[in-house]
């Protein structure tokens, strides 16, 4: 069993509060989800309104598979344009 996990840290620009960042961060996460069968989640910088942090975690039986839906979710969520990514941490086990 090989577990892939994700940290992507990005830049909202256009967001003035949490409520607006919330708002974007939530839209993200359900788009995502629905596109890729995925655990997802915001997991750090909660209160800070221009930045954020989500995670997900692919689980496969092939290392190749499951790195291949984390490029894939990384490109989704960069074509999405919601956000802007300043770094991206991925790690097979």
């Amino acid at each position: 069993m090989v577990t892939g996990t994700a940290d992507i840290d990005f830049i909202l620009h256009d967001c003035r509060t949490l409520k607006e960042k919330r708002s974007v961060v939530k839209s993200l996460i359900a788009r995502t989800q629905n596109s890729f069968k995925i655990s997802i989640a915001e997991i750090d910088f909660l209160d800070l309104c221009k930045r954020g942090r989500i995670g997900f975690a692919v689980v496969s039986n092939d290392r190749r598979y499951a790195n291949s839906v984390i490029d894939k979710v990384i490109n989704f969520i960069e074509n999405l344009q919601l956000v802007d990514i300043i770094d991206v941490n991925v790690n097979l086990f």
